[in-house]
């Protein structure tokens, strides 16, 4: 399911970290990873000549910190804009998983700073793996995935199973949160869920493959709630889902209405206290 992984790095934050971690898993042992750097249009030939070989200088600390085996990991260095060439690049390659760094700027902050990630997320269906600057990243072994009845929910859940086979000792955290935006939380609970549930369903999926589950609920509003139950669990990865609401026709353009509005994922982005895996499905 993830046999091609879009590394973005800048030279800045944990997402080379992230992906060594990654690799540990032994569904991961075998993807191929590419490695992307990006180099900004310069003002002036000899800027741009110097921006080329800090580039270069990049990429090859990247890999070399990464050691992985040289038959898995290419390298791509670009000029352009960030934003473009990421997407760009995933669709070459035929991306599963795109990792990157986040400042985890807040929605206008990221509009007006010109925020890489959170461009790349709105423009691309693949999933995402956001790595803050500000967290700290541990070896994967309590993944949680927010549930409901929705398509991107259950691909969270898929993508979910799949990091976890055969990792000795895992967890997996199913949590449902019931929306009440009177911000009237209630204790984080961990239930039996009903046999009819999409807890019940997610859990019953995970038993077929041998994967120790723990089901909560809360109550609240769901942003901050779902943040809450990943910090109080001490949470190793957050799988969220987020449904693609753009007409086929606007796929090219940034939906500025989640960018600037009260979107659920761009919550989570900005104040998980763990990385951030979005997965989004195009209704």
């Amino acid at each position: 399911m993830i046999a091609r992984i879009l590394l973005a790095v800048s030279g800045l934050g944990h997402a080379e970290e992230m992906l060594k971690i990654l690799k540990e898993m032994p569904a991961i042992k075998s993807a191929n990873v590419t490695v992307l750097h990006v180099v900004p249009p310069q003002s002036t030939s000899a800027a741009m000549t110097d921006k080329w070989e800090e580039g270069g200088k990049i990429l090859a600390s990247a890999i070399q910190s990464l050691n992985l085996d040289p038959s898995q990991v290419s390298s791509i260095l670009r000029q352009g804009d960030p934003k473009d060439l990421v997407c760009q690049v995933a669709d070459e390659i035929d991306a599963d998983l795109i990792i990157m760094g986040s400042r985890g700027l807040k929605r206008l902050q990221s509009i007006l700073s010109n925020s890489v990630s959170q461009y790349v997320f709105q423009l691309s269906s693949r999933p995402m793996l956001l790595v803050k600057d500000d967290i700290y990243v541990k070896r994967i072994k309590r993944v949680m995935v927010a549930m409901d009845n929705s398509e991107p929910s259950k691909k969270c859940l898929s993508l979910a199973l799949f990091l976890l086979r055969d990792v000795p000792g895992s967890q997996l955290v199913l949590a449902n949160v019931t929306t009440d935006l009177r911000n009237k939380k209630s204790e984080v609970t961990e239930i039996t869920p009903d046999k009819n549930s999409s807890l019940a369903s997610a859990a019953a999926e995970a038993q077929k493959y041998g994967v120790q589950t723990r089901c909560f609920t809360s109550s609240g509003k769901p942003g901050e709630e779902i943040c809450r139950i990943a910090e109080e669990l001490n949470i190793d990865l957050l799988l969220l889902g987020s449904p693609d609401r753009r007409p086929s026709v606007a796929k090219s353009f940034v939906d500025i209405d989640r960018l600037i509005g009260a979107s659920l994922s761009d919550y989570v982005r900005v104040h998980a206290t763990c990385p951030v895996l979005l997965a989004r499905t195009t209704v």
